[in-house]
């Protein structure tokens, strides 16, 4: 099966490709499937936002598209950054002052406080057919960042599977096989 991955994320179609060829799907990018189609995220919900960017992906490439959508929710700010995890310090993609901005909002929380989830919808639209995987890793959120691999939170998320290393210290194996997305597809190729 071959599908277009509805993301210009780089570290989104890495480990996506990555987890998607462990199923037996190959993806290309979008501009691979000569697509340059820009989706607004306007939707209210992680699944909202997934199946806007797998519809309009579909239509300007002829082909199937799988979208993600995901973000940190953390308990102690009613599920903020949510949806708005990849702008919530005000430019979008700008993990370094994402970051930043958490760590000043939880400066006063004490750990026991600190939990949080990654969550990812993910939709796939392949014609008239609309399927959808959801997924969650558990955690807490770090006083500092640590780990070098990954993207966005992951230098400062600590999945509760494990303890005393940070989603960015794990190998992109390890990470492949408990994170969100992994879940979120799993979920979604138990459909398909």
């Amino acid at each position: 099966m071959k599908f277009v991955l509805a993301t210009h994320n780089p570290g989104k179609l890495k480990e996506m490709g990555e987890i998607l060829s462990g199923l037996g799907v190959e993806v290309v990018s979008p501009a691979d499937a000569g697509v340059t189609v820009d989706v607004e995220e306007t939707g209210a919900t992680f699944a909202e936002n997934a199946m806007l960017k797998a519809k309009a992906i579909c239509a300007a490439s002829g082909l199937p598209a799988i979208a993600d959508d995901s973000g940190l929710c953390v308990d102690a700010l009613d599920g903020a950054p949510g949806i708005f995890s990849a702008r919530w310090a005000g430019e979008h993609g700008n993990d370094a002052a994402n970051n930043q901005k958490l760590l000043v909002e939880l400066a006063d929380v004490a750990d026991e406080d600190r939990t949080a989830h990654f969550h990812s919808s993910v939709v796939l639209v392949r014609g008239r057919e609309v399927l959808r995987g959801d997924g969650d890793v558990q955690g807490v959120i770090g006083h500092e960042l640590r780990g070098s691999n990954g993207f966005g939170y992951d230098p400062l998320f600590w999945p509760a599977q494990t303890p005393g290393r940070t989603m960015a210290e794990l190998s992109p194996g390890e990470k492949n096989h408990l994170s969100h997305r992994y879940h979120a597809l799993k979920d979604l190729a138990s459909r398909l």
